[in-house]
């Protein structure tokens, strides 16, 4: 049982290594969202996808690891909760005291993450909905019969199709 604890214990410090470098990563991809700048953004995206597939891998085996320990402890790993397994090694204070550490160091870093990722995506939504708006407005705008356009005056001049950017087959 101790290995499998040790096992947990490095295996939730990768995990939590991987997820402070994803923080910097999050952090620039906002500004990289703010700044529009779509090439930044693909790369960043590849990033953070390099990333999340080394966090997938690790995660399989942390799941992997409790089943051990569950079979181990006759116990439903489904059950098994990252608390009720440092409750369990109350006679093991060391082990208890490093895996309560990192359980905590890791919710820390998951939670700016968490944070991070719906700023992004709030940024993100607002980005499309900014799109959308101005697609509608483009649209409503070659859509109307006619062009009200104002001089100075007031008064309404009319421009032919050809004036307002339209399309022009016949030419």
């Amino acid at each position: 049982m101790a290995s499998l604890i040790q096992e947990l214990i490095q295996t939730l410090q990768s995990e939590e290594a991987l997820y402070k470098e994803l923080v910097p990563i999050a952090t620039k991809k906002t500004k990289v969202i703010i700044d529009n700048d779509l090439t930044s953004l693909q790369q960043i995206t590849d990033q953070e996808q390099f990333i999340v597939d080394k966090i997938n891998a690790l995660e399989r085996k942390r799941e992997e690891v409790v089943i051990n320990i569950g079979t181990v402890i006759s116990r439903n790993p489904s059950t098994l909760t990252m608390k009720k397994i440092i409750e369990m090694l109350e006679k093991q204070p060391e082990e208890q005291k490093k895996l309560s550490e990192i359980h905590d160091s890791l919710k820390s870093v998951l939670n700016t993450m968490v944070e991070l990722n719906n700023r992004n995506k709030s940024l993100i939504q607002q980005s499309l909905e900014m799109i959308e708006f101005n697609m509608n407005l483009i649209q409503s705008t070659r859509m109307s019969p006619g062009s009200n356009n104002y001089t100075r005056g007031a008064s309404e001049i009319s421009m032919s199709a050809s004036q307002t950017g339209m399309f022009d087959a016949k030419q």
